[in-house]
């Protein structure tokens, strides 16, 4: 879950980019007492995410605005389908919309997003998850969103795991070199993930004993290869050229995870609407 210190913050500082010195076409047109009703609506269906986020935004603004929902996050929803109730100075509900509609219609087009992988995967034993491609001071609404939509998560920072990609090979200059200095400066607490591109790497990594092998742009083949080879001696994730008419051939090679920045940076955003 967002913490919500955490989204009142963020929220805040959200408004204060919209808002600026003041919305001089509401101040012109609503007085300061002035109540009004208005009704958040989908225009489509999806999954919707991000219900409570939006609420904060006006409750940060005024705590005369009533919201009422209608949903929850992680149902599905159907064009219509009224989501959330609104009543209180119109004056503050014209303030808020567009930064509450920005977050919600953000966060279900992800979840939406995720969601359809999530389902192009089917009963197999494996999940989608995220990546760090994510936008800038917004990832922790984005991969709350990818939970919400039935994906699974990868790590959040870069503390979070030692993640031994391309270039870290490079640098350390072969596969071992880079894992045996990683594990002499790593806590017990953290797993360690190598990129392979190859079998060959795949085959140098095995004895070093890392927890993780993802396997980077390989062809379906080159997957049920490295499958079979590595044997549940480690989780094995699969990345790269991922879209939702491959996943489920992706996930039939055996792969355990499957990362894709697809879900967070290409999910277009859903058509939801504030209606006074």
């Amino acid at each position: 879950m967002l913490s919500s210190f955490f989204v009142e913050d963020h929220v805040k500082q959200a408004l204060m980019e919209d808002i600026g010195f003041g919305d001089v076409t509401t101040e012109s047109i609503v007085g300061e007492n002035e109540v009004f009703a208005a009704s958040l609506v989908s225009r489509c269906e999806g999954i919707i995410c991000g219900l409570e986020v939006f609420k904060t935004v006006f409750k940060v603004l005024s705590d005369k605005v009533e919201v009422k929902l209608c949903a929850t996050d992680g149902d599905r929803i159907q064009k219509g389908d009224l989501l959330a109730t609104l009543k209180g100075p119109g004056k503050y509900l014209l303030l808020g919309e567009r930064v509450a509609l920005n977050y919600i219609q953000r966060m279900s087009g992800i979840a939406t997003e995720t969601n359809k992988y999530q389902n192009a995967i089917g009963e197999l034993p494996c999940k989608i998850v995220d990546t760090r491609k994510t936008t800038p001071g917004f990832r922790a609404f984005e991969k709350y969103s990818v939970k919400v939509g039935g994906g699974a998560l990868h790590r959040f920072n870069l503390s979070d795991c030692a993640m031994i990609k391309d270039n870290h090979i490079q640098v350390a200059g072969s596969v071992t070199n880079a894992v045996n200095m990683v594990k002499a400066n790593l806590s017990h607490a953290h797993k360690i993930e190598l990129e392979c591109d190859t079998i060959e790497q795949i085959k140098e990594a095995l004895p070093l004993g890392v927890d993780i092998i993802m396997l980077d742009n390989m062809s379906l083949e080159q997957m049920k290869e490295a499958v079979e080879l590595i044997n549940h001696r480690a989780i094995v994730e699969a990345s790269g050229n991922v879209h939702l008419e491959t996943v489920r051939k992706i996930a039939e090679c055996g792969v355990d995870v499957i990362s894709s920045s697809a879900i967070v940076a290409k999910a277009p955003t859903l058509d939801i609407a504030l209606d006074m």
